[in-house]
């Protein structure tokens, strides 16, 4: 990717660490622990599972807990998978979170079908299923993609929830323009549709789910996914400079928000 601001970014990210390899910790940001491999993917790569979930961590801590009467899941992309890729998903109940009085679960969708394969697969999708409509909605940015996947999915959920879910692949989904920014079109998707749709509307308001005519910057995207890990480590040592005494030691672990 050739962006004059996201260049300076990561020249900034290298200096934090010249010595760093890509499994060394770059942030812990609540559940989440970012690598500077992680972070690498930002930067023109297909984006790890790790991105992701911190994204989706991210929209739950900075904004859906505004939402205090909203009943909304992001489940991260291993719980998905897991999902996809059990037999029985009723044997997963005790992992997964109680969807007794869940109105909506987002899923990031990836075409891996090895389970021992960590990071596997070629491409991502975004599955959201409204458990109170009884239908998911597919969002695939590189049809036909996460079809099959997504489909199976949905039956799968469907299955844990001991009710029927009617299956929807949107074709008007925004299209990208190479073969790496699946990854970024979730992101930028999920966030577009919690905040602007879901979180928008009251309860009596028919809302559209359909993405058709929605526009993706996914290079702006990259850059703001970005900006906003390097912000929070930026305050995570702002922190811990803050708590050491003069004399403290300085520390070896990641920048820590929590």
């Amino acid at each position: 990717m050739r962006d004059g601001g996201l260049g300076k970014l990561h020249k900034r990210m290298r200096r934090f660490g010249d010595t760093l390899n890509p499994d060394d910790a770059y942030l812990s940001y609540h559940d989440i622990r970012l690598t500077r491999g992680d972070l690498q993917s930002l930067k023109d790569d297909w984006l790890t599972d790790n991105i992701i979930s911190f994204w989706e961590e991210y929209l739950e801590r900075e904004f859906l807990v505004q939402y205090k009467t909203s009943n909304i899941v992001l489940l991260r992309p291993s719980m998905s998978f897991m999902i996809l890729q059990t037999p029985n998903p009723h044997s997963l109940r005790d992992a997964l979170p109680d969807f007794s009085r869940t109105t909506h679960v987002f899923l990031p969708i990836n075409d891996c079908r090895n389970v021992t394969e960590a990071e596997g697969g070629t491409h991502w999708s975004l599955l959201l299923i409204s458990i109170v409509d009884g239908i998911a909605f597919h969002y695939d940015s590189l049809p036909p993609g996460n079809y099959w996947e997504a489909k199976a999915a949905t039956a799968k959920f469907g299955a844990l929830l001991n009710r029927p879910i009617r299956f929807i692949n949107l074709d008007d989904s925004p299209v990208q323009e190479n073969g790496s920014d699946c990854g970024v079109f979730v992101c930028l998707s999920m966030r577009h549709l919690l905040l602007k749709r879901l979180l928008k509307a009251n309860s009596t308001e028919k809302i559209s789910m359909s993405l058709g005519g929605w526009k993706v910057d996914a290079r702006s995207g990259r850059k703001e996914i970005a900006k906003t890990i390097e912000g929070f480590r930026k305050e995570g040592e702002r922190r811990r400079s803050a708590s050491l005494s003069p004399a403290g030691k300085k520390s070896k672990s990641p920048p820590r928000i929590e």
